[in-house]
């Protein structure tokens, strides 16, 4: 009985051996898709040591679990390394690496094609002014969303009178960190103008106003069409991001009835006799019509003068 056991212990005792064998050489020819997976990008560590091990810190190489992490996005890599190690020989997103922004989107749609996230991307206008996903992402990256830089200063670099927009007086807290620009914006596309995560400006401006959203029993005519006709989104050097300042922006408007517009902007304004003439002086709109976004009640300092 002995004899004949013993033969089965020992084979199974080599074969638990050779499991266990990861790094040794016997360990790779069995199981080479495993110990490509336990180190991806070993072939090309030797001259891209610092690509490599950005790779693996990335959430890319946290997530991957196939063979040979680099060729999955760089392609196959026989030629770069047996006979020209040119950029050319490989995939590579680099500015000088002969790719267009097409290519170079489709090798990233490749997989994340099935996201909800880029399903409106073709019609987007940031694939219309010739971007690609690697504009602003990397596979290397350890930022959220695997961005090349933080956000805010990643969409300024394009955007710069945006940049100057929001380092006015009066602005949304995006250069503090409390609003990103993908709160309002979808960077990937969008039905909305701006590619905004909305139907419309207003529906956009609701989710985070939504004290004026209404319904008003008198409601303020540019109030309801758009929230842009009276505000600046980004920032402004007036209260409020208010476009222009009070009263010269309820001039646009009401210029020719109850409160003559005119001599508010000139200089007799302070030589006036008539009360209407001096009412702008030193004072606002506001100082009277307080619910400039809309009016519940009947009285003569809302919206509409009611006799």
């Amino acid at each position: 009985m002995r004899n004949r056991l013993l033969p089965k212990i020992v084979v199974s005792a080599w074969s638990l051996a050779v499991l266990t064998m990861g790094g040794g050489l016997l360990g790779q020819f069995l199981a080479p898709d495993l110990v490509q997976a336990a180190d991806p990008g070993a072939d090309c560590a030797s001259c891209h040591e610092e690509s490599v091990a950005s790779f693996k810190a990335s959430y890319h190489g946290k997530a991957w679990r196939g063979a040979n992490g680099c060729q999955a996005c760089h392609g196959q890599t026989s030629q770069h390394l047996d006979t020209e190690q040119s950029k050319k020989t490989i995939f590579s997103f680099a500015k000088d690496g002969g790719r267009s922004a097409k290519e170079r989107a489709a090798q990233c749609l490749g997989c994340h094609s099935s996201s909800k996230h880029v399903a409106l991307w073709d019609t987007s206008k940031h694939k219309s002014a010739g971007l690609s996903c690697d504009n602003c992402h990397t596979g290397h990256s350890t930022l959220p969303k695997n961005l090349k830089m933080p956000q805010t200063e990643l969409c300024f670099s394009c955007h710069r009178d945006i940049r100057s927009e929001s380092n006015r007086q009066s602005h949304h807290p995006i250069k503090e960190g409390k609003v990103s620009c993908t709160d309002c914006h979808d960077p990937h596309g969008g039905f909305g103008t701006k590619m905004i995560k909305a139907d419309s400006i207003n529906d956009l401006c609701y989710k985070c106003h939504a004290e004026k959203r209404g319904p008003f029993m008198y409601e303020h005519p540019p109030v309801e069409e758009n929230c842009m006709n009276c505000h600046a989104a980004h920032g402004s050097n007036h209260n409020k991001l208010l476009s222009k300042k009070v009263p010269t922006i309820c001039q646009s408007c009401h210029d020719w009835s109850r409160h003559p517009g005119t001599p508010y902007t000139q200089a007799n304004s302070f030589v006036s006799s008539a009360p209407a003439g001096r009412g702008g002086v030193a004072r606002s709109c506001q100082n009277c019509h307080t619910n400039i976004h809309g009016s519940n009640g009947p009285n003569t300092l809302g919206l509409r003068y009611i006799k």
